[in-house]
């Protein structure tokens, strides 16, 4: 670390002085650096944290709709009811269904990338990926609820393939069906996939990038077939990236209340939950509440992320 500051060529002026301390305690120096950083990420950030769990702890009064700001555990109980535990189970198997099929789709797309894809070709891939994220969130929701529409390109293609019948009873089903795919669960489902499917490939191309092909090549040489090199040399290697965009996919979808609001159908989900319940006449507490489930979930998830060594493929 070096430090020049000018004084006007004088040895003993203050910023000088100033330069010499610097240099002769660079730890002083590091600290005077971070602090106004480390300040506002403690205040904004980590004090909502603080101030959100705290909410949660408190309770509204039934009568009066007031807060009741005395310690109590009477809210998170109110998360065991029926109606709520039916939301966050509901938004936890929607984030873990997005995750899977986004895993299953993104890995051969960037397998092709990492090991095939040179020069102009993967110029190309990293556009393809990256140019839904340079438009805006809201055009490419609504973008596929016009989609998805009954009038949409997928009705449209559905009427003139024959799988009409097909459609409407999938629509019929009350677990992902709804009037149509644009307000059911399916709908949902085909949008957040969209979305934060980018999240998952570019992490595992990353992973298999670092794959170095003398493995694959000795794996052969050993006499495993291409499903065996797969299971015990590319996959594992290749994990850590997997867990990696399963950590972006997973608490996207946990969080995002916006999709479900434009697409969904008229059942909740926990961003959708936690945006109900604010406002004055909300029940704050039972918001908040909601919103810790989240970061409960998201910290066990990333300790064992962590463990999986994903943190290195990003």
């Amino acid at each position: 670390m070096s430090l020049a500051l000018d004084d006007g060529g004088d040895r003993n002026g203050p910023l000088r002085r100033l330069s010499d301390v610097f240099m002769r305690r660079p730890r002083l120096f590091l600290t005077l650096l971070l602090a106004p950083p480390l300040a506002w990420l403690g205040i904004a950030y980590l004090g909502s944290l603080a101030a959100l769990l705290a909410q949660s702890f408190f309770s509204i009064d039934e009568f009066s709709g007031q807060i009741v700001r005395e310690f109590t555990l009477k809210t998170y109980g109110e998360l065991l009811q029926p109606a709520n535990l039916d939301i966050i189970i509901r938004t936890v198997t929607m984030a873990a269904l997005v995750t899977l099929l986004g895993a299953v789709i993104a890995f051969p797309i960037a397998y092709f990338a990492a090991r095939y894809a040179r020069g102009r070709m993967k110029a190309l891939f990293y556009l393809a990926i990256m140019l839904p994220l340079w438009s805006s969130y809201l055009v490419r929701v609504y973008a596929w609820k016009l989609i998805l529409a009954k009038e949409g390109v997928v009705t449209w293609l559905a009427g003139h393939t024959g799988l009409t019948p097909l459609l409407d009873f999938w629509l019929s089903l009350p677990i992902v069906g709804g009037p149509s795919l644009s307000i059911s669960y399916t709908g949902t489902f085909l949008v957040f996939l969209y979305l934060w499917l980018p999240f998952m490939i570019l992490p595992i191309q990353a992973s298999l990038e670092r794959v170095p092909g003398s493995l694959i090549e000795a794996a052969g040489d050993l006499g495993a077939n291409p499903g065996q090199t797969f299971r015990t040399v590319i996959f594992p290697l290749a994990l850590p990236g997997i867990v990696a965009g399963s950590i972006f996919t997973f608490s996207l979808t946990l969080g995002d209340y916006i999709t479900p609001q434009i697409v969904g159908s008229s059942t909740l989900f926990l961003g959708q939950a936690v945006y109900t319940q604010q406002g004055v006449a909300g029940n704050i507490p039972l918001a908040a509440a909601f919103s810790v489930i989240p970061i409960v979930i998201m910290g066990i998830y990333l300790t064992i992320a962590k463990r999986m060594g994903a943190f290195d493929a990003l």
